[in-house]
């Protein structure tokens, strides 16, 4: 089995359109600013596990990602279509991530890989309900198509998408991810 690559999810932080649950606590600005530091900390919580990483970015080209982030950064498009769509395009064997968690260490990662060497899925489970990492070893297109986004059933219907499979899946420790002003309650090193 060959080692799975990291690909992170991410969006330019432009203000009005980076983090808009915050705006109205921080203002546009400060929202952007706030998912700047967020995405800073996952390429550094990537480069630090050692593993390949892609960034899969929207909102402004590869060029700009990369002047702004590093230059030796591995760059594509997440192109068009839903999140499910986007999703659907990242090749097995993968690690997906969001950039918006300010728990994630390498060492998740690390853990991530090492399951999936013993696993076909892991998944690290949100505290809002959704899932901070998604990892398998083979297609799993079906499992980010009908998926309620943004609501608190993501990780139960996804964990069942992959049970109704007869996959199984390792669960590493739930962590929150910044979605609302309260969640950078516990961390003020992400304010703007």
């Amino acid at each position: 089995m060959s080692q799975p690559s990291l690909y992170i999810f991410c969006r330019w932080p432009a203000p009005g359109k980076a983090k808009t649950r915050l705006i109205p606590r921080f203002g546009e600005a400060g929202a952007a600013a706030i998912y700047a530091k967020l995405l800073q900390h996952t390429i550094a919580v990537a480069r630090a596990s050692g593993l390949p990483f892609e960034l899969r970015v929207t909102g402004a080209e590869p060029d700009v990602f990369r002047s702004a982030f590093g230059e030796d950064l591995a760059i594509t498009d997440q192109g068009d279509g839903s999140l499910s769509e986007k999703l659907a395009r990242v090749p097995p064997p993968a690690i997906v991530i969001g950039s918006d968690c300010p728990g994630l260490t390498e060492q998740h990662l690390w853990a991530a890989s090492d399951t999936l060497a013993l696993e076909e899925v892991v998944i690290g489970p949100a505290s809002d309900g959704g899932y901070y990492l998604l990892g398998y070893n083979s297609d799993a297109r079906f499992a980010f198509e009908g998926i309620a986004w943004s609501t608190d059933k993501v990780f139960e219907q996804t964990l069942g998408r992959f049970t109704e499979r007869g996959m199984r899946a390792g669960i590493l420790p739930e962590l929150s991810d910044v979605d609302e002003p309260d969640d950078l309650e516990e961390w003020p090193d992400f304010l703007p």
